[in-house]
């Protein structure tokens, strides 16, 4: 006689099903997110026809992963595109890469990826799944008592800009990262916006909780609430505010949101962040007035550099033909009688 089945087993065995109604009111109303998966996994078997396998699925999901993106964007810079430019395989203008030989017939084609093909089987039977290990360390999610305790006690804001999760999704980042052995335990893990978790990357271990006390210094002139009402743009960690006292008309400053004394203090992210708005800036004002022929990028660093204000900021001047005598040098100016060389 058969062993009557389990509640758990039976639970197994049963098949749930909705109709087209019953899966709007489910997906409108009743699912609960802690990340984008659910939605995701449905929307990808939509486009797959209503039926996928878990790999068409991972691949699928990882399709929409931006982090993943950035991280072989970056890879790609980093490596193969440097070196293969520099052997005259491929070039390079902006994000655009081009193989140097031109135009290929259908003949060489195959015949290109029928080696690129073996040279990749040849190197990953050599070396196997090891080849990815940087990848398959610890996968496991943040478990989700964890994660909330996080995101409680960071305030539900970024530990770096100061974002919530009204401005852009809230990650639970891992201080030291696991492609470093970071674990999923409590004294490493900290809230980043989406944003400032890409900038971080995989190579920087900094504990932005531990600058959050650094937000504001009363009375220093350039801290978030002194120029608040000044700020024409703001991107992330960074914000830009006119020169009050422009060397050129346009002359503006990008300044962090968080109180730091200078460029050498700045977090990568930060850097990252100036970097953008710089080119923001730069871009608009440039399409605003046309007479603007260059730039001057600089900051001080220290009071024997000329630094009155020990809130990094980064200046930002247009340049204009004829604006002065003799441009050449530009910042070299800073002592006096050394801009010619």
């Amino acid at each position: 006689m058969a062993r009557p089945l389990s509640w758990a087993d039976q639970l197994k065995q049963r098949v749930i099903s909705m109709n087209f109604v019953e899966l709007v009111d489910f997906l409108e109303h009743r699912m609960t997110m802690q990340h984008i998966y659910q939605p995701l996994l449905v929307r990808s078997l939509v486009d797959a026809g209503g039926s996928a396998t878990i790999r068409q699925l991972a691949v699928a999901f990882l399709d929409q992963d931006e982090s993943q993106i950035v991280f072989y964007e970056k890879k790609i810079k980093e490596m193969p595109l440097k070196v293969l430019r520099r052997h005259g395989v491929v070039a390079s203008r902006g994000n655009l890469v081009e193989l140097t030989t031109g135009r290929l017939s259908f003949e060489e084609k195959a015949q290109i990826r029928m080696i690129c093909d073996r040279k990749l089987q040849e190197y990953i039977l050599k070396r196997g799944l090891g080849i990815w290990d940087y990848r398959m360390l610890e996968t496991e999610p943040v478990p989700g008592n964890l994660r909330n305790r996080v995101l409680a006690e960071s305030g539900g804001r970024c530990a770096l800009c100061g974002a919530t999760n009204k401005d852009r999704p809230l990650d639970v980042d891992h201080i030291k990262p696991r492609s470093k052995g970071g674990k999923n335990e409590y004294t490493n893990l900290q809230v980043l916006c989406s944003r400032c978790n890409r900038a971080k990357g995989n190579k920087e271990d900094t504990d932005y909780r531990e600058m959050a006390q650094d937000v504001a210094v009363p009375g220093c002139p350039f801290c978030y609430e002194s120029i608040k009402d000044r700020i024409v743009e703001e991107f992330d960690s960074v914000c830009a505010i006119p020169d009050g006292f422009p060397v050129t008309a346009g002359h503006h400053l990008v300044i962090t949101k968080r109180h730091t004394p200078d460029w050498f203090a700045m977090t990568q992210a930060e850097r990252n962040d100036a970097d953008s708005l710089l080119r923001m800036l730069k871009n608009r004002l440039a399409d605003e007035d046309r007479s603007i022929t260059g730039f001057n990028i600089g900051m001080n660093a220290g009071e024997s550099a000329g630094q009155t204000v020990f809130h990094v900021h980064i200046h930002l001047i247009p340049r204009r033909d004829g604006d002065t005598k003799n441009p050449r040098g530009g910042v070299r100016g800073v002592i006096p009688g050394m801009m010619n060389y």
